[in-house]
């Protein structure tokens, strides 16, 4: 049996993992969390970019979603809340503070993070961990609360899928 705070979710295909984004925006939406950092962990093509699709999609980006892999950095306004979408995978953890990481850090953010491996300390202090891997059939997603937000947004998830 899976702690409260770990969900594991199956996804078949990009259509499942987009509805995966759309889920983790509807958690974080009841669970209250106005101020979040989110981090998404896998190998290369295993989804991360799809998911977070998903999510700004579900919270009414209606144009484009862009991978940061060149600009490091793309942000969403959706009224109040600004959604950034960080990637990290060519930082080193001496290059937070030159993107204004701990700037994002504050009440109406939400804070998506691809390959939090590259910065291990700042990613520690993730509310949810995402993690992503291969399956037999499609992706398996791994889900695990690191804080008080978290956990409310693990449980929210939790009680929408029953």
């Amino acid at each position: 049996m899976r702690e409260p705070d770990e969900l594991i979710v199956a996804l078949a295909d990009e259509a499942a993992t987009r509805a995966a984004g759309a889920a983790l925006a509807r958690a974080l939406e009841r669970s209250g969390s106005d101020g979040v950092l989110v981090t998404l962990a896998g190998e290369l093509g295993s989804g991360k970019t799809t998911l977070v699709r998903g999510l700004l999609e579900a919270m009414g980006v209606a144009g484009p979603v862009r991978s940061p892999t060149f600009t490091l950095l793309e942000s969403y306004a959706i009224g109040s809340l600004t959604i950034d979408h960080l990637d990290w995978y060519r930082l080193g953890a001496g290059d937070l503070d030159s993107i204004g990481f701990r700037d994002l850090l504050a009440a109406g953010h939400w804070v998506l993070v691809e390959w939090p491996e590259r910065a291990p300390l700042a990613a520690a202090r993730a509310d949810v961990q995402l993690r992503l891997e291969y399956a037999a059939v499609g992706r398996q997603l791994g889900v695990h609360a690191g804080s008080g937000h978290g956990r409310a947004a693990v449980a929210a998830w939790r009680r929408a899928i029953g």
